[in-house]
């Protein structure tokens, strides 16, 4: 028995021995380059340039800050850095060979695509993003009106770098908010179109320099297939997002005839049903949009209270939203004839027999189908009944 508890005691050592060995193939943090912000460009030759933006370990981590880089505030955070090659892959290698430490992608926000990449192709950009296991598939994508390299290199006044800023204003949701798995979804579609966001550099204020400024979302890029064709502003954006049912922001200004003043309300719900309809030969959607409000502001002198000018508010933000989605369905539709909307997959879902018949021309049916757009508007809460702030009362009563 002595014998076999010896040989035990020495067995549970050795055990707890091995689990104690820590992990032989760690990789530490100190070791690692941080990427927040991926840029990618095509260049004249063809090639790919790829932009990085990096976090500087001792400007977050430390009080002391490092200069060379982008990024706002007390000093300066981040810093951008590029490679180059016939693919991304090839321009990571490059990159890979001027940093000291192990690029690592998991803390990737934000992907920009340069406007002349946008246009000769993102497919295999995205080919290679979706196979990198380090790359969130939530991570936004964006394009730039311009080259993708030069937001990296600006110097934000407030967020620590540029990839923050886009984020940011990616999830406030104001204008198009579009991920990996979103692009890779909509190219797939049956349409094979897709919108992504685009942005500009904002002109720095007087007396900052040229990179002290951030780009900001100003418009959509337009995609067939994953060649991008052109672009639309900020209104027909909005119209776009109320037939992709992505409205969730947004403010409308009416005037009421015979009134003097303006009257803004602001959206606290939207709603979106597409109804497909296919009658001889024919494709018809029908659009119901619905929306709920609230006034957040009143230069009439209406009191808005009262029942007779709440419904009359709500029809002048029915015409509105129409007025909007037309200018949409017009420019994409009819003109740029992109189906940006997905009908092609609703189509699909309720006439699978039908749609299988007309799938390889698609691209010239859709620009023919009878979009029928039906608005509803319900004003929530119109507001308190009282004098507009900063005016006299007996001027109001005039």
């Amino acid at each position: 028995m002595g014998i076999l508890q010896k040989a035990a005691k020495i067995l549970f050592v050795s055990v707890h021995l091995v689990l104690l060995s820590g992990c032989w193939d760690r990789t530490e943090v100190n070791d690692l380059a941080l990427i927040v912000g991926l840029g990618i460009d095509q260049k004249k030759d063809g090639r790919i340039m790829l932009t990085t933006e990096l976090i500087v370990p001792q400007a977050v981590g430390g009080g002391q800050m490092m200069g060379g880089g982008g990024g706002g505030g007390g000093g300066v955070q981040t810093l951008a850095r590029s490679g180059t090659g016939a693919t991304v892959a090839d321009a990571i290698s490059n990159l890979q060979e001027k940093l000291p430490r192990r690029v690592f992608w998991g803390h990737t926000k934000v992907i920009v695509f340069g406007e002349r990449a946008a246009k000769a192709g993102i497919r295999q950009h995205l080919d290679f993003l979706s196979r990198n296991p380090q790359i969130r598939l939530r991570s936004n994508v964006l394009v730039s009106k311009g080259t993708a390299k030069s937001v990296f290199e600006l110097l934000p006044p407030i967020e620590q770098s540029s990839a923050e800023v886009l984020r940011e204003l990616s999830e406030s949701k104001l204008l198009m908010q579009v991920t990996i798995k979103d692009i890779l979804q909509m190219l797939s579609s049956d349409a094979g179109a897709a919108a992504l966001p685009m942005v500009k550099i904002l002109p720095p204020e007087k007396g900052k320099k040229d990179r002290q400024t951030i780009a900001f979302i100003q418009r959509t890029a337009i995609f067939k297939k994953d060649k991008m064709i052109g672009d639309i502003d900020d209104k027909l954006t909005r119209g776009v997002l109320w037939l992709r049912n992505e409205i969730k922001r947004a403010n409308i200004t009416v005037t009421l005839t015979g009134e003097k003043g303006n009257i803004t309300s602001t959206m606290l719900r939207a709603h979106t049903e597409f109804i497909p309809k296919y009658e001889k030969g024919k494709w018809k959607m029908i659009v119901k949009a619905t929306t709920e409000d609230d006034i957040i502001l009143n230069g009439t002198k209406l009191d808005l209270l009262n029942p007779k000018y709440t419904k009359m508010i709500e029809k002048e933000l029915e015409k509105e939203a129409n007025k909007r989605i037309q200018a949409a369905l017009k420019k994409v539709q009819k003109e740029m004839k992109a189906d940006i909307f997905g009908f092609a997959d609703i189509f699909h879902r309720k006439y699978p027999r039908e749609w299988n018949r007309v799938k390889n021309r698609w691209e010239q049916i859709f620009p023919d189908v009878e979009v029928i757009v039906k608005t509803k508007a319900y004003v929530r809460r119109p507001g308190v009944n009282s004098a507009p702030q900063g005016l006299p009362e007996q001027e109001v009563k005039q």
